[in-house]
């Protein structure tokens, strides 16, 4: 008999307001600060640092894309638990305020701590973007 709960993923993703997610799934890619961890059945147990980025959660030929705004990941007993301040589905992101905050954040600033927060406000703008047209270009194939 073949034990087919242990080919599959149980995904969490959870904010400081609401639980987002709570799903199965195939495959789940975390963005990770240093680049980008994918997660399939049988994964060793991990603790790392997310970065903001494109979460990914494929069931199947479907794949489902998410913003995570930084956190935490724990991956044990196949299950994937995401703690992140914030997260949004990709056809949630509304590409126009995206848009206005980069160029918001692209005007120069007069602390060190002003230019640090508004690199990390850059980077957080072109993630969002880039999860958004990676939806659009997902969408158009499909």
């Amino acid at each position: 008999m073949v034990d087919t709960a242990s080919r599959e993923l149980h995904c969490v993703v959870v904010t400081p307001e609401k639980a987002l997610i709570d799903e199965t799934a195939d495959f789940v890619a975390v963005p990770m600060f240093d680049g980008e961890l994918g997660v399939l059945p049988g994964r060793a147990p991990v603790i790392g640092r997310l970065g903001y980025g494109e979460l990914r959660i494929r069931r199947g030929t479907q794949t489902r894309r998410f913003f995570v705004d930084g956190g935490f990941v724990q991956v044990r007993a196949n299950t994937v638990t995401v703690l992140t301040a914030r997260a949004m589905r990709a056809e949630d992101i509304d590409t126009a305020a995206v848009s206005h905050a980069l160029q918001a954040a692209l005007a120069p600033g007069a602390t060190p701590q002003a230019r640090e927060a508004q690199v990390k406000a850059q980077e957080r703008a072109r993630s969002q973007l880039r999860v958004a047209r990676h939806r659009e270009e997902s969408a158009a194939h499909g």
